[in-house]
């Protein structure tokens, strides 16, 4: 973070708990050690922004923390890990959840029916698809040649990390995957995953879910292809 003179940026929670306030968030940034080497962001404190979606059949836009609008360039870093309601967590995800207010966290668990109260849905593709329309939102405003995503693949858990108990892991350090190509990222992660030891139980948490249907609408709207050429960098 020092090396690009980046700035950590988030968005509070939309269910509670101490990143629900932003006096609370910043407090769990400290705690932890973020702020002691890069300025922390909330891109929420001071409202939020929408951003349009083409051609969405879940959204007409983003709904993002205003700060958004004060950065040129996005270093997306994501921890590659399940999750209890997507499956998995990696780029699309982060992206999709964490550039989100509050209500447009919302607006996206939804799959752009409500922008207050319950995160729960019971359209499980719909908010699948949500947040690949969401990201395309995102990529569209920013521009895609000034976004990168890196996925860290270590300590994977069948649960995400916003999760206050989460299972132990069974897949524990795969390594670090880079890309301008979210869906390829994430796809990549996944074939991985898939051919690790270990992998029962993250496997069954991705298919329960229906997860891979994210990476392929992402894919069916153009946010990124899911073939791709994996590049050892120490070969």
């Amino acid at each position: 973070m020092q090396s690009v003179g980046g700035t950590i940026v988030e968005c509070n929670t939309a269910y509670g708990g101490s990143r629900a306030s932003s006096a609370l968030h910043k407090q769990v940034a400290a705690d932890h050690g973020f702020t002691s080497f890069a300025d922390f962001d909330l891109m929420d404190e001071e409202g939020e922004v929408q951003w349009p979606v083409t051609g969405g059949k879940r959204l007409e836009y983003a709904i993002v923390g205003s700060h958004a609008e004060n950065y040129s360039d996005w270093l997306i870093l994501s921890h590659f890990k399940g999750h209890a309601m997507a499956g998995f967590g990696g780029a699309i995800k982060n992206v999709a959840i964490g550039m989100s207010s509050p209500g447009g966290k919302v607006y996206v668990h939804s799959a752009g029916t409500r922008t207050s109260g319950s995160i729960m849905h019971s359209d499980q593709d719909a908010w699948l698809e949500a947040m690949a329309e969401m990201v395309t939102a995102v990529r569209d405003h920013v521009g895609e040649a000034h976004i990168v995503y890196i996925n860290v693949m270590n300590r994977l858990s069948v649960d995400c990390d916003c999760d206050g108990n989460p299972a132990e892991p069974d897949i524990h350090d795969i390594g670090i995957l880079a890309s301008t190509d979210p869906v390829a990222l994430d796809q990549a992660c996944i074939d991985l995953v898939w051919q690790a030891e270990g992998n029962e139980s993250l496997v069954r948490r991705i298919e329960s879910r229906d997860g891979l249907h994210t990476l392929e609408y992402a894919a069916e709207i153009g946010l990124g292809s899911r073939t791709y050429n994996l590049v050892d960098l120490d070969a």
